[in-house]
């Protein structure tokens, strides 16, 4: 079965070209700001900017997979949605689980935004175990 994202649909091929017009600046940004581009504004004013340049092509990934799933099949729409729905249970499981950590017993501080790639990293791993719409 191909994955839904890439099967050759009118939807899946929207939802491609949209996830790299989101993503490609998403990458870029964060590049440029590991190798410094943005030192100078950290912890002012400005920063804040780079935290809407950075946060907006994630809202607009979001975006692309629930408009993959409007404008999809029956069966892909459904599969999907679940693939989202428990990767996104997934995440903020460990994301609470964590926070009491951080909170009850000490553990290491992690920004929040981690929870974008967790999410990410769940679907990577649920995907291929969700193979039902039911």
């Amino acid at each position: 079965m191909l994955m839904s994202w890439n099967n050759g649909t009118p939807a899946g091929r929207r939802y491609f070209v949209r996830t790299m017009a989101f993503m490609i600046p998403y990458a870029l940004v964060n590049v440029a700001a590991i190798f410094g581009a943005f030192d100078e504004i950290i912890g002012k004013p400005a920063a804040w900017v780079l935290a809407f340049a950075v946060a907006a092509p994630m809202v607009g990934q979001i975006w692309a997979t629930l408009s993959l799933i409007r404008d999809s099949d029956e069966f892909v729409r459904a599969l999907t949605a679940k693939q989202f729905i428990v990767s996104a249970g997934l995440a903020m499981a460990v994301a609470s689980l964590w926070g009491f950590g951080e909170s009850y017993a000490g553990a290491y501080h992690l920004p929040a935004w981690l929870i974008y790639p967790l999410f990410w990293f769940f679907w990577g791993v649920s995907a291929p175990f969700i193979r039902t719409s039911k």
